[in-house]
């Protein structure tokens, strides 16, 4: 097989599959609304709550958090054990690594190059002064639009689907995790662990790898 066809599609989730970390959560600590914001989170990952009208109203909860917190916030995500080794034998198989996410781009736009990803998808936040205004410029990244990318990447690429991977925790992540070839729950919500085809008990994504397709 030439070396330039794309063999393999990985996709993760950003928050709590990529990196441990809530972004939303730590954003939020900024404006000193972190518990109330991490209770509202944890909802709308269990699917007690439309995540469309959940994001909404957590990011509400940021209007006011000055531009210069991004920095703080990075310097505080760990990456989830084992991502940069299950990126780098992705990559040594030929494939591609692909991050959909309902958090950020100001913040996974630094995180997911630095990680190795080769393209991410996230929702951005509206600035105004500085600051944020508490709004989200465009449509919400959901997850409807977590399974269309994984089918866009998919075609754009040239890859089956049965030769796709798609890693999640929240209940947005299961239209994804169905879509792919393999739908694995990863660090994930009951709900999510019920429904997805496979579950992967460890918080530590090397046991993904003995599962991609070779």
């Amino acid at each position: 097989m030439s070396s330039d066809v794309t063999r393999l599609l990985v996709v993760l989730d950003a928050d709590s599959t990529l990196i441990r970390n809530e972004v939303i959560e730590l954003l939020a600590d900024e404006a000193g609304r972190g518990p109330e914001v991490a209770a509202a989170t944890e909802a709308a990952m269990r699917g007690e709550v439309d995540f469309a009208e959940s994001l909404r109203s957590r990011v509400h909860a940021l209007a006011g958090v000055p531009v210069s917190a991004f920095s703080r916030v990075i310097s505080r995500i760990e990456p989830t054990p084992g991502v940069r080794e299950l990126i780098e034998t992705v990559h040594a198989l030929g494939g591609l690594v692909g991050v959909v996410s309902g958090g950020f781009h100001e913040i996974l736009d630094t995180v997911a190059p630095a990680l190795g990803v080769d393209m991410w998808r996230a929702n951005r936040l509206v600035q105004a002064d500085d600051m944020l205004t508490g709004t989200i410029d465009g449509p919400i990244v959901d997850g409807a639009a977590k399974a269309a990318g994984l089918r866009e990447w998919a075609a754009e690429h040239q890859v089956p689907l049965t030769r796709t991977v798609a890693i999640g925790d929240g209940a947005n992540d299961l239209a994804m995790l169905a879509t792919a070839g393999l739908g694995l729950a990863f660090n994930a919500k009951p709900a999510v662990r019920a429904a997805a085809p496979l579950v992967i008990g460890r918080v530590d994504l090397r046991e993904v790898i003995p599962l991609l397709p070779r």
